[in-house]
């Protein structure tokens, strides 16, 4: 017996990965655990579909397994792909605000002032840019949330029986 491990016979190697780095899974495999799910949708056990593809009851359980990750997990990225698009909709709306000139208006009437050689001048207003920075960071936080790109807050509360509590992964304006 050798010390070396035997080559995968799927050649890992070889195949592609996702976008996150996972090698994709092997269109065989895919369609029978899409067999195998249909199959426990009709009330089979996992060793009658393990029998019935060739495979072992474990096996059989986890192709089903993957089969149902699956499902739920496309509905979940398409829903995540349109949150981010409107997202993005959302940003240029407001970039274009922060990028136009905003005049102060009063009663009615743009505000102006004389400059240096008494030329009347009107005034800009800053408020409308304030506020599409702050839309902007609204934003940002939204997406960075639906990405799952910031890190949990953690909290330690503690209670009257000087139980020491950690909360790991809440907002803390949440809990109040």
């Amino acid at each position: 017996m050798s010390d070396e491990l035997e080559p995968r016979p799927d050649n890992m190697a070889s195949r592609a990965r996702d976008g996150k780095g996972r090698y994709d899974r092997d269109p065989t495999v895919a369609e029978r655990d899409a067999q195998a799910a249909a199959l426990r949708a009709r009330s089979l056990t996992y060793q009658q579909i393990g029998d019935q593809l060739g495979i072992s009851r474990q096996s059989a359980y986890e192709a089903v397994k993957r089969a149902l990750a699956d499902t739920l997990a496309e509905p979940a990225e398409a829903v995540r792909t349109l949150e981010l698009e409107r997202l993005d909709g959302m940003w240029q709306a407001v970039q274009g605000v922060l990028e136009r000139k905003h005049l102060t208006v009063s009663n009615g009437k743009v505000v102006q002032l004389p400059d240096e050689d008494g030329k009347l001048v009107p005034i800009e207003d800053d408020a409308p840019i304030l506020q599409a920075v702050d839309r902007l960071l609204k934003i940002q936080e939204r997406r960075a949330k639906l990405l799952g790109l910031d890190t949990p807050v953690k909290q330690e509360l503690t209670v009257d029986a000087g139980i020491r509590w950690e909360i790991v992964g809440v907002d803390a304006d949440v809990v109040k």
